[in-house]
């Protein structure tokens, strides 16, 4: 399995300025924070299940930008018909990466579904992802940031991590005005 945080920052480092990253809520945010405090990242904070959506309003709104979503597997679970919604409106400059932990890290880690018979990934496919991926390894994560960086394709990444208790790294702010402001003057940059 992998490093939850070192993934993050590996798939992000030396990202063009067009590549906009949204977390869910949870450890995603404090790990789309610890890899770096830019304008172009928006963390959610207390929003179970929404950043899936915002990500793909996001995608639609800005398609000349890069889009990637980093979520857990709880969050996702949490609104699956979100994957059909995706798969049908299918903005190519869109990547899903999840970071399964097959636990709700933020709840106690109770088990999910993913620990159990759940497949993300085939659930993906399903919905209508043509462009998937199972993450198990360092060596898949080279061919993921290329994707992320420079792709031109709707892609799903079930990323297989670590469950383990990281020190938090706050985002740049827990007010939603100011990160909101900071995050649309870095979307709508050209």
């Amino acid at each position: 399995m992998l490093q939850r945080r070192a993934c993050v920052s590996y798939l992000l480092e030396g990202r063009p300025k067009t590549l906009l990253a949204v977390a869910g809520l949870g450890s995603s945010a404090w790990d789309l924070s610890a890899a770096g405090n830019v304008p172009e990242n928006f963390c959610f904070i207390g929003a179970m299940g929404q950043a899936a959506p915002f990500a793909l309003g996001l995608a639609l709104a800005q398609p000349s930008k890069r889009i990637v979503l980093f979520t857990g597997d709880g969050e996702i679970l949490m609104s699956l018909g979100i994957l059909a919604t995706i798969a049908n409106l299918a903005p190519t400059n869109l990547v899903v990466t999840v970071l399964d932990n097959e636990v709700y890290g933020e709840t106690g880690g109770q088990a999910t579904a993913t620990a159990g018979q759940t497949d993300l990934v085939a659930i993906a496919r399903g919905a209508g992802i043509q462009s998937t991926a199972s993450v198990t390894k360092e060596s898949d994560l080279a061919v993921l940031r290329e994707i992320i960086h420079s792709g031109n394709v709707l892609h799903f990444a079930n990323l297989k991590i670590v469950s383990e208790k990281l020190p938090l790294a706050f985002p740049y702010s827990f007010d939603g005005v100011t990160s909101v402001n900071r995050f649309r003057d870095a979307a709508t940059s050209s």
